[in-house]
């Protein structure tokens, strides 16, 4: 039996990129390459002086949590409704959950957990209620 691979990242090595949203910007924590793509966690945090825009849209996934580190983000979930996450708040979001963000502060920082890494994001036409 093979033994799973180590890994450990460190603030003051971090590198944040664009990503899947142009208005935030995303630190690879390492996890996808030490789980061969079966899990995906990543530190976001807004992108300074791009302009947010937001539409609905759904991920293909498995598993989608988003852990709020610092300011406050606000999401439109189906279902649900207008979501505000301040620092500590936790969101687990189910499968293909139709959502948008509606609005961030200009100090957000989320870590988010993915399964699997590689997943769709797919646009819809709006958030049902």
């Amino acid at each position: 039996m093979s033994t799973p691979e180590f890994t450990v990242t460190h603030a003051r090595q971090a590198v944040y990129t664009r990503g899947l949203r142009s208005f935030f910007e995303y630190r690879d924590l390492g996890i996808r390459r030490v789980t061969a793509g079966q899990i995906d966690a990543h530190v976001i945090r807004a992108a300074a002086g791009s302009e947010f825009s937001s539409q609905a849209h759904l991920h293909t996934t498995a598993f989608q949590m988003v852990y709020v580190l610092k300011g406050w983000i606000e999401f439109d979930y189906e279902g649900q409704g207008i979501v505000r996450l301040e620092a500590g708040s936790c969101v687990y979001q189910p499968p293909e959950i139709r959502h948008r963000e509606v609005g961030h502060s200009s100090d957000v920082e989320m870590l988010e957990i993915v399964m699997p890494a590689d997943f769709a994001t797919v646009q819809v036409a709006a958030v049902e209620r």
